[in-house]
Parts: C-alpha cells; sequence; structure tokens
C-alpha cells in the first residue's frame, strides 16, 4: 500500500480522536475529557487490509446478539467475507439491521487480541460498498479501520456483542487498541 493510504488513515484518526475529545455526541463523560489525549492505535498496517470474497445470503438470516447491557438485538447475516490472513482461510459474517436495509455493513468480531490489546467485548468495522454487492465480488477488508464501539467508553451505552461465528482464530493487532 501506498504512503497516502496510510496518511489518510491517520487523518481518519486524528479525527476521530477530535470528536471524542470535543464534541458533545462524545461517548466520553464530559468530566474525563480534558484528560482524554487521543485514543492508542496499532501502527498502520497493510497486512491487515485483506481482499475477501463475497457470498451473498439472498434470503438473509436473523440473529439474535446479546448486548453488554443484557438484552438482545435482531440483525439479519446479509453477507460473508472469505479471505486470507497470515496464510490462512477466515470468514466474517456481515449483518445489518432489520429495519434498514440502506445501512452500511455491520461487522462485530473478536479475535486473539480481545480483552488484552483491545476492548473486552470486541470491535465493530462498517463497510459501505458502492451499490449492490454479487457472489463473487471482491472488497477490501480493512482492519486497519476496527474500533472499539462507545460501550467501551461509558456504560450509559449498550453494544452488540459480536456472535461466536465472527470470533477469529486468529491476532488482528490492527485498528483501535483497548481504551
Amino acid at each position: 500500500m501506498t504512503d497516502d493510504w496510510a496518511d489518510r488513515l491517520r487523518e481518519n484518526r486524528a479525527e476521530k480522536d477530535s470528536f471524542l475529545a470535543e464534541h458533545r455526541q462524545s461517548p466520553i463523560p464530559p468530566d474525563e475529557r480534558d484528560d482524554f489525549d487521543g485514543l492508542d492505535y496499532f501502527d498502520p498496517d497493510p497486512d491487515y487490509r485483506v481482499e475477501a470474497t463475497v457470498r451473498v445470503h439472498d434470503d438473509p438470516e436473523p440473529r439474535e446478539m446479546e448486548t453488554t447491557d443484557g438484552r438482545t438485538v435482531r440483525y439479519l447475516r446479509v453477507l460473508t467475507f472469505d479471505f486470507e490472513l497470515d496464510g490462512e482461510t477466515y470468514e466474517l459474517h456481515g449483518y445489518r439491521q432489520e429495519t434498514d436495509e440502506s445501512a452500511a455493513i455491520f461487522v462485530p468480531f473478536r479475535d486473539k487480541t480481545t480483552g488484552q490489546a483491545t476492548y473486552e467485548a470486541g470491535r465493530y468495522m462498517e463497510l459501505e460498498p458502492e451499490g449492490d454487492l454479487e457472489d463473487g465480488d471482491r472488497v477490501t477488508v480493512d482492519f486497519n479501520l476496527a474500533y472499539s464501539p462507545f460501550c467501551a467508553f461509558s456504560e450509559t451505552f449498550s453494544c452488540p456483542l459480536p456472535p461466536e461465528e465472527n470470533w477469529l482464530e486468529t491476532t488482528v493487532e490492527a485498528g483501535e487498541r483497548a481504551p
């Protein structure tokens, strides 16, 4: 990957840090924002930008996801992404809420860094493909964009937990570290 990609990633991270420190909708409690000096990130790593093959689920299966406050939320499993990482083959599932077909594809996941170097409940990615995806399409899944959900910063937020089918048996040292 080019330096431009890494520069754009760093700019994205600086914008997020600014939002978290200053915006009224930041998940960081107002009395803690003065001490916030930015998130801790893994260094940008092009090896964690993987090309994935898409499998579309024409009849999406509903999935109940537990949340950090003990409730459940319902999503539809709309896509599966097949990819290689460190010479091994993996799959991650992409979801949408039943009520919002136009929303980004939600990809919650856990890996071997979860609860150690990264947030204990898992991390998220969102993919916003241009147009409808079809079986066999290739997309970039960029783990450098993996982020901690708002509940990592405050218990006032309830966040879906990655379902077991999205638990990766590998280490993904990319994206945000634990807050």
